[in-house]
């Protein structure tokens, strides 16, 4: 049975580009267009997934995802956030309260179909969510999740080292921030290890290799020449 997903938006042109591409994909699609309704969709279809628009009427998107989250049965449910090209400021109160991603309007359907795909995927991997609080780092198709030192490529468990689980952990906790390789090895090796900054450089290759990243065209972890590595946070392909 196809996942459900639950679009809440006031903008009908929004709503209804959405629910075309996730039908597209095979996906039940419902919608509310105000707070208030989404909160009331939640209960009656017990979707799989949330897509939610910050400014709402009734009551905006940032209120509806702590109330969410104040309830336990939907203390996991899988939130993506929509926002508006320049509210940080609400972007970061979202996740603050309890998203687990956000989409930046205008967006391309195929970035919002992929994210979706994601989080499902992620879902799917925590069995056992519900019964730990284990939560997901997710990025493309990347799945990392830190309490148990696991990440899937898909649905493909990476056999990593403990070094290589814990450089995958900092890197993609910091995306889009440059990590020296000086700082690489006091996070993962600790301040008392007697080595060069060339441990940093072997493990991350034998870590591109797992992830079947590209160092030319990398989709996850970035080369910053002469000072260390990034992981992405560009879009989507």
């Amino acid at each position: 049975m196809s996942a459900k997903i639950l679009v809440v938006d006031d903008e009908t042109y929004i709503v209804e580009l959405v629910k075309f591409n996730l039908e597209k994909e095979g996906f039940q699609v419902v919608v509310a267009y105000d707070g208030l309704s989404g909160i009331r969709m939640v209960e009656e279809e017990n979707p799989d997934l949330l897509i939610l628009d910050i400014m709402l009427p009734m009551m905006d998107g940032l209120e509806v995802c702590r109330m969410l989250r104040r309830t336990a049965h939907y203390r996991n449910l899988p939130i993506i956030m929509l926002t508006a090209k320049g509210e940080e400021i609400d972007t970061v109160l979202g996740l603050e309260m309890g998203a687990d991603d956000y989409i930046k309007k205008p967006f391309s359907p195929r970035e919002m179909v992929a994210r979706v795909k994601a989080r499902l995927r992620a879902r799917k991997l925590l069995k056992t969510e519900d019964a730990t609080g284990e939560k997901a780092m997710v990025w493309k198709d990347l799945v990392i999740i830190p309490e148990r030192h696991e990440a899937f490529i898909r649905d493909r468990k990476l056999d990593l080292t403990p070094k290589e689980f814990d450089l995958l952990r900092i890197l993609a906790s910091s995306r889009g921030r440059v990590m020296t390789r000086e700082t690489l090895l006091e996070k993962v090796w600790g301040y008392e290890f007697i080595g060069d900054t060339r441990t940093v450089d072997v493990h991350i290759r034998h870590l591109r290799m797992k992830l079947g990243d590209d160092s030319s065209a990398p989709q996850y972890i970035e080369t910053v020449r002469g000072v260390g590595y990034r992981f992405r946070e560009g879009g989507y392909p």
